[in-house]
């Protein structure tokens, strides 16, 4: 249908809010200082998170996969007063500057951020959770969602990113990372205890609503 993806992903970030001064900032600190800024959710995405986390009015949040914060501040935009989001990574080197800008936000006092193996950290972090997005490391990702399937209430939502994997879903040969992908789509396709859809929003975001 649309023969230029440059072309619309422009109108779309067009026709959407604008993003805050503070996200300008990190999404252009991040393709100054990362050697993978394409991980970055985004203009458009950030606002398609922020609407889903607004439309839940989520209590608690979970994210696993920080990287430099941008979605982090997007999903809490719909937090409840005195709601909590807890965000993982196991990047260290990063700590001190997302950190700082969590600090600037007007979300400071929402945000717990954790370093470490999301698998260890996971079982530390007390309650249900909402909310959930999961975008971290792709081969761990039907892990992740078993271990938090029993976590999110009913109407709660898990999220979870680049499921469309640049098209290789499509490959008739595909490599390991993506058959892993394919594997993932097709047991949570299956998967009765949720509702589910891929939102062919850049690489591909999976919702699932719990029943």
């Amino acid at each position: 249908m649309f023969q230029n993806e440059e072309q619309i992903n422009s109108y779309l970030e067009q026709t959407c809010d604008d993003e805050n001064a503070l996200l300008r900032r990190i999404n252009r600190e991040t393709y100054l200082k990362e050697t993978m800024p394409h991980m970055l959710s985004g203009h458009y995405q950030g606002r398609v998170l922020a609407m889903l986390s607004k439309l839940v009015s989520p209590n608690q949040i979970l994210e696993i996969g920080t990287f430099t914060g941008y979605a982090t501040l997007c999903l809490a935009e719909g937090l409840q007063q005195g709601g909590v989001l807890h965000t993982i990574d196991i990047n260290e080197e990063q700590e001190e500057r997302v950190s700082g800008y969590f600090l600037e936000s007007e979300y400071a006092m929402n945000i717990k951020y954790h370093i470490g193996d999301a698998v260890t950290v996971l079982p530390m972090i007390e309650g249900d959770f909402d909310l959930v997005f999961i975008d971290a490391d792709k081969k761990r990702n039907l892990i992740y969602f078993n271990m938090l399937i029993d976590r999110v209430p009913s109407g709660g939502l898990i999220l979870i990113d680049n499921v469309l994997w640049k098209g290789k879903v499509f490959d008739e040969k595909p490599d390991v990372q993506t058959q892993r992908i394919v594997d993932l789509n097709s047991t949570l396709a299956k998967d009765l205890r949720v509702e589910k859809l891929i939102l062919p929003i850049r690489d591909g975001l999976f919702v699932l609503r719990k029943k």
